[in-house]
């Protein structure tokens, strides 16, 4: 017979083992606690009794035994008087148990009951008194009534078992029928979202519980698979787009060529541009081989401490004869001996393609700063240029691949060098600050680890 699915689920099955054992417990503590409170009750009894007992004369200690015994119909109560020789005197305890000390506390003994129904062997509570005229009062009580409670507390675990049986497969059954729910609903919507709906999203209830922190970090993952996979779309788009244009440009070098050239010079200059077209094609997919390489990149085997006045000196010294002939000024403020954990060659790259933004849209006659400064727990590398400057709106955007804004459409390049950046910072960490005021201001903002 096939059960029904919430039956074979773990939470079914754990709930209501979990139950029953609770069940099984709380009944071991009320009978733990029941016979705890009972024996303290019964040892508190016996040895005030003892006391008085004792503390009659021998006349009354007699008398006093015989009205304990006369007054016991459940047949629970037990004395008796032993001379010094241990002879017995009086009371229904056949001999001094073995074992029990004289002046103590109450404890568990075993004694021969002996009446007009015979010898019955007891395992009682008992206390053993020295008399000053070197008798010996031996006051008991069988502890019975301990296994009375106990068959009470079993009989009552019997009766109610079903119930909390019951019980414990109906919560069981619940919160097993919940899950499923909640588990079959993530799967249809697991399936949607892998037949490309990636804007479904895991439903949150808005409670402090597991399934939704789950829930709530699966969306975020979802966001960012859905951010990527569009950037993939785009990207994609933005190649074929970029490509094409040089390619075809290559071609219609090569027919015209091919057509047109009666010279081995013009077939030189058809040749040239097409190579040059080629040259252009080549570049971008160097450079997206470049971030792509960055971008999976998780080792850190060339980090080291690296000397950031030295390397903005170096980029300033490999720019300087390419501002001048741009007729544009580059300073250098390479002071201080910070530093910052990284691999210099990255860094060296993404400072080198940031000052060549700068020289390239810089006009003649402007100026280009490249300083390292300290910051509050961070170094900076700061380019400064007079140039045209990047639009508050296109700050968030110029760093996707291929991004080129208006006023670049017609300078040369593929629009890659700060998708480079963006990878190089990823990597280390650090973070790309681009500021819009006269020019542009572009900071890559190094924290220092805090020792």
């Amino acid at each position: 017979m096939n059960l029904p699915d919430f039956v074979r689920t773990t939470t079914f099955r754990w709930t209501s083992a979990a139950f029953a054992v609770c069940i099984l417990l709380f009944s071991a503590c009320v009978y733990w606690e029941a016979a705890s409170y009972m024996v303290a009750k019964m040892d508190a009894a016996i040895s005030e009794e003892s006391l008085a007992v004792a503390a009659d004369t021998p006349d009354r200690q007699l008398v006093a035994i015989d009205d304990r015994l006369s007054e016991d119909p459940r047949r629970v109560k037990l004395a008796g008087l032993f001379g010094a020789d241990g002879h017995r005197i009086a009371g229904n305890v056949e001999s001094l148990p073995q074992g029990l000390p004289l002046n103590a506390t109450v404890q568990t003994a075993h004694v021969v009951r002996v009446d007009q129904r015979g010898h019955e062997a007891m395992t009682v509570r008992a206390v053993a008194r020295a008399l000053p005229d070197g008798n010996v009062l031996v006051i008991a009580r069988h502890n019975g009534e301990l296994k009375e409670l106990a068959e009470v507390v079993a009989r009552a675990l019997l009766l109610a078992l079903p119930f909390a049986a019951g019980l414990s497969l109906a919560i069981g059954a619940i919160l097993s029928v919940r899950v499923q729910r909640r588990v079959a609903g993530l799967n249809a919507l697991v399936r949607r979202i892998m037949s490309g709906n990636l804007s479904e999203r895991i439903p949150v209830l808005g409670l402090d519980h597991p399934f939704d922190k789950l829930a709530a970090i699966a969306n975020g993952m979802l966001d960012e698979i859905q951010v990527l996979v569009t950037e993939m779309a785009g990207v994609g788009n933005e190649i074929a787009h970029d490509l094409r244009t040089p390619l075809t440009r290559a071609r219609v070098c090569l027919e015209r060529g091919r057509a047109n050239a009666t010279t081995l010079a013009e077939l030189q200059g058809v040749t040239d541009r097409a190579i040059g077209a080629l040259d252009q094609s080549l570049t971008i997919i160097t450079a997206l081989l470049r971030i792509t390489e960055i971008e999976n990149s998780r080792g850190r085997a060339n980090f080291s401490q690296v000397p950031l006045a030295e390397l903005v000196q170096e980029v300033g010294d490999l720019y300087d004869p390419i501002a001048e002939d741009k007729q544009v000024t580059l300073h250098v403020a390479s002071e201080g001996n910070a530093t910052v954990y990284c691999d210099r060659d990255l860094l060296f790259e993404a400072v080198m393609n940031l000052v060549d933004n700068a020289v390239k849209f810089t006009p003649a006659g402007g100026c280009i700063n490249i300083s390292a400064v300290h910051g509050d727990g961070e170094n900076i590398i700061r380019i400064c240029d007079t140039g045209p400057g990047i639009r508050e709106n296109e700050r968030d955007v110029v760093t996707r691949r291929f991004y080129r804004s208006d006023k670049s459409r017609n300078t040369q390049g593929a629009g890659l060098g700060l998708s480079l950046v963006s990878a190089i910072m990823k990597l280390h960490g650090f973070r790309l600050a681009l500021n819009t005021a006269t020019g542009c201001v572009a900071e890559i903002i190094c924290p220092v680890p805090s020792s």
